[in-house]
């Protein structure tokens, strides 16, 4: 049965960051992920961890300036050296948080460039990070997204982040998927979640196709839960949602999952 992870940087905004913890514990959740946490000391972060009962499953490596809206650099041919530093720095924060799992956004694909040296870039970097959190203990993952939340993002279809696996050839490297940008990239969810099962480490959810709590819109998740558990899918389901209103008052969908499935939070 899976087990849910809240999302920090969408769920419980209405409240600054360091409180969001202990209001995700209050709501039943005992993991949590989030975009980014390097705005403050991974120390503070692990003590609101301990503090409330939760263990931390994922985060993101350094996305650049994310506020001028890039969306990872690791496909930058002229970024390589942030992108190793980043890296270093990510790893470091994983370790105070004993966070397992970080994941890599590839970034925009750069104007003026051949696909072939993005692509390049993308997979020598995707080496040398593997090759860092494999000796850190980690495992790094990658996550396509649609072209409609994020245009001209290089990572944007299951095909491509297999392929790319492949190449890259690194045991620590794997799938995080999406099941929100996969319904509208690709559809045919319960199928695509039985043909990449071997290499996904990671789901993430929300309502298509607004975002918002995953009992609103086109996919029925009980049955996908269902299909993951048939798969032997083991890790965290994140709630990688935007609430409607107050998060608090949208979490009847888990509720009544818990309630039905003792353990499942």
């Amino acid at each position: 049965m899976p087990r849910f992870a809240a999302n920090l940087s969408m769920m419980f905004t209405d409240r600054p960051f360091l409180d969001r913890f202990g209001a995700a514990a209050k709501a039943g959740f005992k993991a949590v992920e989030f975009l980014f946490p390097y705005e403050f000391d991974p120390k503070v972060i692990r003590a609101r961890l301990e503090e409330h009962g939760l263990v931390q499953v994922l985060f993101n490596l350094p996305p650049g300036d994310f506020g001028a809206g890039e969306r990872g650099i690791a496909c930058l041919p002229d970024r390589v050296e942030e992108f190793r530093s980043g890296v270093r720095k990510a790893l470091e924060y994983a370790e105070t948080l004993d966070c397992p799992k970080v994941h890599c956004m590839a970034g925009l694909k750069p104007a003026g460039r051949p696909d072939g040296e993005i692509y390049e870039t993308y997979l020598d970097n995707l080496a040398f990070a593997a090759s860092e959190c494999h000796a850190a203990g980690r495992i790094l993952l990658i996550e396509p997204i649609n072209a409609r939340d994020i245009p001209g993002y290089l990572m944007n279809t299951t095909a491509l982040a297999r392929q790319v696996i492949q190449e890259v050839g690194a045991d620590n490297l794997k799938l995080q998927l999406d099941l929100y940008h996969l319904q509208i990239s690709e559809g045919d969810l319960a199928m695509r979640i039985r043909a990449n099962a071997d290499i996904t480490a990671h789901v993430q959810i929300a309502g298509v196709p607004q975002r918002h709590e995953p009992d609103t819109g086109l996919v029925y998740y009980p049955f996908l839960f269902d299909v993951l558990d048939e798969t032997g899918f083991d890790g965290f389901v994140g709630c990688e949602y935007r609430p409607r209103g107050r998060t608090e008052d949208g979490l009847g969908w888990f509720e009544r999952f818990r309630a039905s499935h003792s353990g499942a939070s």
